[in-house]
Parts: structure tokens; sequence; C-alpha cells
């Protein structure tokens, strides 16, 4: 079978699937595991270059004001790789291509792909979304393998954060300006770790708020987690933005209990790997409960 990912972290399950031989087009954000690069890229962003998050939210508010997608598929490139399946995504206009813009792709190429579309809102439907893909791809076995390895180091987590007296409360910045907090399956991996999570609704999209809501939360602990953001990226933007009086006066911040987080790989992206970042999480919020190995890169206090 000849599969095109048009998102990371489809490209992620795949591989976790041992379809690794099997994909052959990804898209330009398809960076793991590092074996996918150098594949053929059918999936490109038509936004230029950006210098900030405020910049960047800019250019994608002013593409999505005129009705304009942010990404462009490569219909050469597709026609030439002939794929049997096409995964892609209805989740999100801004993170990832859509089957919008793969509509005119397909009326021009010889035969029309199965195409699959993810569109998860919570772990459960992360796992579910996996179900699919191995089913898609024939890999059902392998498929129910690892959703029961994933519900496994979930369940455990939860057995041991139960054992926790206290659930801080916890703000997650999906975006620093304009702030944004996390929603989706964030919320819930915040329950699942052992906290509270102070502004984001699980099952929901992220949403702007403002500083002064920030501020009314108190949060014990501050995670900073732009959406498609490595670690790198994060401590850069954080240390460049300019914030308001009120942010010195938040519990975390006081307590130095504020972290920036790899978000690309551990939280923004609904695949495998959420597993890690749940971990994460936990050994953050209760790290006496939950020893754990911290991957390079992953996090680091600000």
């Amino acid at each position: 079978m000849r599969i095109c990912s048009f998102l990371p972290s489809a490209t992620e399950i795949l591989y976790a699937l041992g379809l690794g031989e099997s994909v052959v087009g990804i898209s330009y954000e398809c960076d793991y595991p590092p074996e996918v690069r150098g594949k053929p890229v059918v999936v490109h962003s038509r936004l230029p270059p950006a210098t900030s998050s405020a910049e960047l939210d800019l250019l994608v508010s002013r593409s999505l004001g005129r009705g304009e997608s942010l990404y462009r598929v490569d219909v050469e490139a597709l026609a030439r790789l002939q794929p049997d399946l096409i995964v892609t995504q209805d989740l999100c206009h801004v993170c990832a291509a859509t089957p919008d813009d793969l509509s005119a792709a397909l009326n021009r190429l010889p035969r029309h792909p199965q195409v699959l579309s993810l569109s998860p809102r919570t772990l459960g439907e992360v796992l579910g979304d996996i179900g699919r893909v191995g089913e898609a791809a024939d890999r059902v076995a392998v498929a129910t393998r690892l959703r029961q390895e994933l519900e496994s180091r979930a369940a455990q987590l939860e057995r041991a954060v139960a054992r926790a007296r206290t659930r801080p409360r916890v703000l997650c910045l999906e975006w620093l300006d304009p702030p944004f907090v996390a929603g989706h399956w964030v919320p819930e991996m915040v329950e699942r770790a052992g906290g509270q999570d102070a502004l984001g609704q699980a099952g929901e999209p992220s949403r702007r708020v403002s500083w002064e809501e920030i501020a009314a939360t108190q949060p014990d602990v501050v995670l900073i987690m732009p959406c498609g953001y490595g670690l790198a990226e994060t401590l850069a933007e954080f240390r460049a933005l300019k914030f308001p009086p009120a942010w010195e006066e938040l519990p975390a911040v006081k307590s130095g209990r504020v972290f920036a987080v790899d978000a690309s790989s551990y939280f923004s992206r609904p695949g495998p790997r959420l597993a890690k970042g749940l971990e994460l999480l936990a050994g953050l919020l209760h790290p006496a409960l939950v020893p754990h190995s911290v991957p390079p890169g992953a996090v680091s206090p600000t």
C-alpha cells in the first residue's frame, strides 16, 4: 500500500504501526520519526516566514479572514506518487491541511485514493484514530496492541497520582502573543496527570484569553506550550515577550513552577507520543509519585 500523510500526527501513527516503508508522501511539517525526513513533500505552507508568534498570529488571521487556505497541495507530486490512501484531518484549519485543501487535487488525479480524515478532540478519540488508521492500512492487530499499550501507560499513571494529597491548578498557554489556553485533549491530560486545568475546557478548541483572566486563575503551575513549537522556539518566544506586571504575582511564577515544553512532540500532535507527554506532565505536577525519564529537549524551567 502507498500512503500519503497530510499531518505529522498521522505520520507518527503510521510509523508506530510499522508502515514507514508504505509512506510515500508527507507534509512539510512531518519530522518524526527522523527517518521520515527525505520523503517527498506533498503539502506546503502558503504563509511567509514570521519572526514572532504575534506576527504569525496576524498572518494566519488575515489569511483565514480572506477565506484563504494556509496550505498548498502539490498536485503533480501527488499524481506521481499515486497513493492508495491519504490521511488528512478536519480538526483545525490552522494546524494542517484539510479535506477542503485536498478536494481540488483529487479531481486531477487519474484515480481517487481512499481518504481518511482524522478529527480527535479527546484522548479516547486519539486512540480511536489509531484504530481507524490500522483498519484503513490493514494493520488492525498492530493498532490494537498499540492502543492497549498506551491505555496501560495512562492507567498506571492515574493510579500513581491518585495518591496525591493535592491537585495543583495548571495554566496551559498554547500561544503567548496573543495568549491562548490549550483545549481538546490537553485539559484531559492535566486531569489524568493529577492536576486541575485553570482555563482550558476538555474536548473544546483552544481559545484566546486576556491577561486579566490569566491573573485571576492564580495557577500553581504554568506550562508554556505554543502549538507546533519545539523547546528552543518556546524558550525564545517566552524570553522575548514582555509580560504584564500581574504575571510576576502568579503563584507559579513566585514558586518557580513555570515550565517550557516541547509541545510539538508531546502535547500538540494527537499521536502516540501524547503518552509520554502525559508522563512528563505528571512528573512535573507530582515528582515524588511519578519518577520518569525525561527525553533531552522535552522540558525546561523558564
